[in-house]
């Protein structure tokens, strides 16, 4: 265990400060993932069939009043699937950048080895070399998998959302 924090560590360093930047990113936004993907599993189920009996309890389902309180269920559970979405769609078109700024700093970095030792130094720009890559692929890796987990929940969201809608409408 001890060896995968050494390591960890190590690979944190290599990458410069946008690296932990990247990491912070990357860790919000798996939880936020974790936290929709348990959300969807669990009361989502329960808010769609409480919305569903609330609906169908009702005696009055064609007046314009109805169809006020009907759109405003569906909408307090259009609300409720999406919630966090938008910021998760963020996070992940952060990576990216970020990625993309560790790669400006890391090359600001060996710019600056260049101007101090000359450019027949390779030793000493590698470093720079290390830090303006390892940045770059850790923003597209968490990009890449934020993407596609957040086209699941999307479609999920859109799904149930749907599914309730035709639901609520069927007495019609």
């Amino acid at each position: 265990m001890s060896d995968i924090i050494i390591a960890v560590r190590d690979f944190l360093e290599m990458g410069g400060q946008v690296l932990n930047l990247i990491a912070i990113v990357i860790f919000l936004m798996w939880m936020l993932i974790l936290e929709r993907l348990a959300f969807f599993q669990t009361e989502l189920k329960t808010l769609k069939s409480s919305t569903q009996s609330l609906w169908h309890s009702r005696n009055d389902k064609k007046s314009w009043n109805s169809e006020a309180i009907r759109g405003k269920l569906i909408s307090e559970f259009s609300m409720s699937a999406n919630k966090f979405i938008p910021i998760i769609k963020t996070l992940v078109a952060l990576c990216p950048l970020l990625g993309l700024m560790g790669t400006v700093t890391g090359m600001i970095e060996v710019f600056d080895v260049m101007a101090v030792s000359g450019s027949g130094n390779a030793r000493s720009m590698a470093s720079g070399v290390s830090k303006a890559t390892i940045p770059t692929m850790a923003g597209m890796v968490g990009a890449l998998s934020g993407v596609f987990l957040v086209t699941i929940l999307t479609e999920k969201a859109t799904s149930e959302i749907d599914d309730l809608e035709e639901s609520l409408g069927s007495d019609h």
